[in-house]
């Protein structure tokens, strides 16, 4: 009998995805930012592709601003 279940993200996947939210949350930290709402989506556990998303969370203009003044002034190349 074939295997009918959808394919989910591997468990590696999502680890990768939880290492990169911890560290994004880290290194936030260090700059006296907490995002309360920063976490793996939580439809990523259970979905097929595309790999795993972020969830960031909203912000109030404040937040806005002290993001922008910690982040590099020059651009920078997104993989």
């Amino acid at each position: 009998m074939a295997n009918l279940e959808k394919p989910r993200h591997s468990a590696e996947c999502l680890a990768d995805a939880e290492e990169a939210v911890n560290k994004l949350r880290t290194a936030l930290g260090q700059s006296g930012i907490t995002l309360p709402s920063l976490r793996v989506e939580l439809a990523s556990y259970g979905r097929e592709a595309p790999c795993p998303l972020v969830e960031l969370g909203c912000c109030n203009i404040d937040m806005v601003r002290r993001l922008t003044a910690v982040l590099p002034k020059e651009g920078i190349a997104l993989r």
